[in-house]
């Protein structure tokens, strides 16, 4: 059992035979112990302390590398800024808050920091950090609107995972920390970097696929655990060996959004363990957890376990909702109310969906959760999202993920039946003007490195960028999906306004987007070669585009085909220099 460490004094002096991150799933450069963890965090302070600026804004995928980051800036004096994703958008923006940038994945033109080549010689020893005025600025997932900044304080962190040991730590010990969400939220950075350093454990890169998760687990010697989202665990295929990880898999974490009965029934019985929820959001912090370790009731508000809180969590009910004091919300102080509506129950609470998520329709009152719970009963969908779209008039919109059999309605008898079938469903309950006017069939519903469902990727549905993918193969050098080209993508307007036409530079952007989901692509793009552009593409046809990635020689080769025949092909070459 490794020793517990401080927050505060995790990169003080190296702790001979502690290891930080394994190189057996995933680090190409070996196994980081705790000496190597230091000397690359004081190597950072170096970087940070011979500059000016104080807040920075950090995207790093590495999670060790990312910790050692965050620790040198911690110690020079710095605020870090989490970045959900490196999208132009997102830089812009947060571009008028921050001063400088930091992390392997930002791009060239934005001149990241970078770390000194080696610890300096002469450096004075590092001391503690001060819990208070360290401080770490995270984003809202934007699941209900866009992102906010909520700032926490090392000593609201240091307490959150001080409480996740106290309820969990001693059936984790000398295991390894899998993970499908990412660090750069809060879920990701306490579960998957903090509490694993904190507590000694090895911490592992991000996996982005079931398959990785399996392979990873069966990798290493020791014990593992996963921490999870939803998202994917509603996904999980039967058709790994699962069954090798009974035994192995002391845990499985889930937070983000509500695990449904069905999803947390088939994780229990695919992986031997019972998934445990983690309640919380980016301002509170973690305020509760239950564990799935039995049958429960459906699916309706307040079923399933108990909501049991956290060590040192306080909660009660205001009119209705619920409101906690707790000192994960450092530096905020005092009582917060949540937007979830909720009840006593003898062990605990039990929530019974967003007030938030009450909207107005032409002066009707609708709430999306229920129109969303009844979209779910129905026999066609698998999973119904809903929102407000703000177009020329005010309405709501349904992006529905087909069960087996709305995928048969589809086939057999198109969209339009589809539709009609779903909106009578909502027809004894809602009326014209608060059922959904637009309507998106999806795979799988989008979902951000949280594994959360942000409100933005459902709004781009309806005026999307690039179309949803269906993947027909992934492996490490080659992958195969399948695009259709729907009318309302943004890449068609003007282009040419009488006849649409698929312009080539959006073919080869989604190749690269594409291509980054399942390759290691380097940050940089060198150059484009043999681009041909064979076959004009128009809305409504469908594309199977079959992508190759030479790692030796930082080239992914594409093409994209149909029925017709090849469209168009390419080649584009990377490189790891700034």
């Amino acid at each position: 059992m490794a020793e517990w460490m401080a927050l505060s004094h995790l990169a003080l002096a190296p702790v001979p035979g502690r290891v930080v991150a394994l190189a057996a799933v995933g680090r190409p450069t070996g196994d980081v112990d705790h000496a190597a963890f230091c000397a690359r965090v004081r190597c950072w302070h170096a970087s940070f302390a011979a500059r000016a600026e104080n807040d920075w804004a950090l995207y790093e995928e590495d999670a060790a590398e990312f910790a050692a980051i965050v620790w040198g800036a911690w110690h020079a004096g710095k605020r870090v800024f989490l970045l959900g994703d490196v999208l132009p958008a997102t830089l812009e923006n947060i571009a008028t808050r921050v001063q400088g940038f930091v992390g392997a994945q930002i791009p060239a033109n934005r001149q990241p920091l970078r770390a000194n080549g080696a610890p300096p010689s002469n450096a004075a020893r590092l001391q503690p950090l001060d819990l208070d005025a360290t401080q770490a600025v995270i984003f809202t997932s934007g699941s209900t609107g866009a992102p906010e900044a909520i700032i926490k304080s090392l000593r609201g962190l240091q307490a959150e995972i001080e409480a996740q040991q106290a309820v969990f730590g001693s059936a984790l010990d000398g295991a390894v920390v899998l993970g499908t969400v990412s660090h750069q939220h809060i879920y990701g950075l306490l579960h998957r970097v903090l509490w694993p350093l904190a507590a000694g454990r090895a911490i592992v890169p991000r996996h982005f696929f079931h398959e990785e998760i399996v392979a990873a687990a069966q990798a290493v010697q020791a014990p593992v655990v996963w921490v999870s989202s939803p998202a994917h665990l509603k996904r999980i295929p039967e058709n790994l060996d699962w069954a090798a990880l009974h035994g192995k898999l002391r845990a499985v974490f889930s937070a983000g959004g509500v695990l449904p009965h069905e999803a947390a029934r088939h994780v229990r019985q695919l992986l031997g363990v019972a998934p445990t929820e983690v309640y919380g959001s980016s301002e509170a912090g973690g305020v509760a957890w239950r564990r799935w370790e039995s049958d429960e009731p459906g699916n309706e508000p307040g079923d399933g376990p108990v909501w049991h809180a956290l060590p040192g969590v306080r909660w009660r009910l205001a009119e209705g909702m619920l409101e906690v004091e707790s000192p994960h919300t450092l530096p905020i102080t005092g009582w917060w109310r949540t937007p979830d509506r909720a009840q006593m129950d003898r062990a605990g609470f039990r929530l019974l969906g967003r007030a938030d998520r009450i909207v107005k329709i032409e002066e009707r009152r609708v709430s999306l959760d229920a129109l969303e719970r009844k979209l779910a009963s129905c026999a066609w969908v698998d999973e119904a999202r809903v929102l407000v779209l703000n177009e020329k008039r005010q309405m709501l919109a349904a992006v529905i993920v087909p069960s087996t059999q709305g995928q048969r309605t589809l086939r057999a008898s198109g969209r339009q039946a589809l539709v009609k079938a779903l909106d009578a469903a909502l027809a004894d309950g809602f009326d014209a003007a608060t059922r959904p006017k637009r309507w998106r069939f999806v795979e799988a519903l989008p979902t951000n490195a949280q594994g959360k469902t942000a409100l933005a990727a459902l709004q781009t549905l309806f005026r999307p960028v690039r179309p949803q993918p269906r993947w027909l193969s992934r492996a490490p050098d080659a992958a195969e999906l399948e695009i259709t080209l729907d009318a309302q993508l943004l890449v068609f307007d003007g282009h040419f306004p009488q006849a649409p036409v698929l312009p080539g530079v959006a073919q080869t952007d989604w190749a690269i987007h594409y291509a980054r989901e399942v390759f290691a692509l380097p940050v940089r793009l060198l150059r484009l070669e043999a681009l041909k552009f064979q076959r004009i593409a128009h809305p409504g046809q469908t594309l199977r585009l079959c992508m190759q990635w030479n790692g030796a020689q930082a080239t992914l080769s594409f093409r994209y085909a149909s029925p017709s025949g090849v469209h168009a092909s390419g080649r584009a070459v990377f490189s790891d220099e700034g």
